[in-house]
């Protein structure tokens, strides 16, 4: 519930007037909470006297900025995202945990529908070998449930399972990351958003990602894998190898010419 520090409201009125759902009001000029909302933080963020607070958000995580607005250089941005590549080989060095909680807050900070924050992460590190073998002990009958639903992934995936019993080293699901992140949610574009989000920390942290849409119907073929990833019932809506890449590209990659309808 939104809470206001009547003694240090000024009643300017900003969280007022920015207020998506219109559940606050001035009175008698001091700002008060007219109904509960969907706490998406405007009130908190406007505020120019930290008299508003979410208390059963972490409020200590709260920032106040030094300057008039928060801005990132547009080119830098821009070369952030031209720059980053999908990584498929990894060196041996796991990401640091101290890192890898920077990496997930940008998928926490990211936006979700009506301010949800219901996607889950599942990061799988010290148990990435034992979960491997669990796939691979399982392919036989994820690939007879895709036989069915997809049969496009089943000949693919039955080409990798041969591949993998002819020799481990020939693990085409996990190449060799040392990270496994698994994003599920009710609302796929909210894991979508947060995944391009924690790829984008995770390269500005030094690491690299490869999305895998492989895993996704793997996973979503197998209720042990699901229930042993602790999600049974939230659909996988995003899969990505992480590590520390052991490329590195000169220049950005290029790209088809925009198809853009000005009107």
């Amino acid at each position: 519930m939104i809470q206001i520090n009547q003694e240090a409201c000024i009643g300017c009125g900003a969280c007022v007037k920015d207020c998506p759902g219109s559940a606050l009001s001035l009175t008698e000029g001091k700002a008060e909470v007219k109904r509960d909302c969907i706490h998406c933080g405007h009130c908190v963020a406007i505020c120019p006297v930290a008299a508003v607070s979410i208390p059963e958000y972490a409020m200590d995580e709260v920032e106040t900025y030094d300057k008039e607005c928060f801005t990132v250089c547009p080119e830098h941005f821009l070369h952030a995202v031209k720059f980053r590549r999908s990584i498929r080989n990894y060196t041996d060095k796991p990401i640091e945990k101290e890192k890898f909680h920077r990496i997930l807050d940008a998928g926490r900070y990211t936006p979700t529908a009506k301010n949800r924050q219901a996607c889950r992460f599942v990061v799988i590190q010290d148990q990435l070998e034992e979960f491997k073998k669990l796939v691979w002990q399982e392919m036989p009958e994820i690939l007879k449930v895709l036989k069915k639903k997809a049969p496009e992934y089943a000949a693919a995936f039955t080409y990798f399972y041969r591949k993998y019993q002819k020799n481990p080293k020939e693990d085409t699901f996990f190449f060799n990351a040392t990270s496994f992140l698994v994003i599920a949610s009710d609302n796929p574009l909210d894991a979508g958003l947060a995944a391009a989000n924690i790829e984008n920390m995770a390269v500005a942290e030094g690491a690299g990602a490869l999305y895998s849409g492989y895993m996704i119907a793997v996973i979503e073929a197998s209720p042990v894998l699901k229930e042993w990833l602790g999600v049974p019932d939230i659909p996988v809506r995003c899969c990505m190898l992480m590590g520390y890449p052991a490329v590195h590209y000169k220049r950005t990659a290029p790209r088809k010419e925009s198809q853009i309808d000005w009107r």
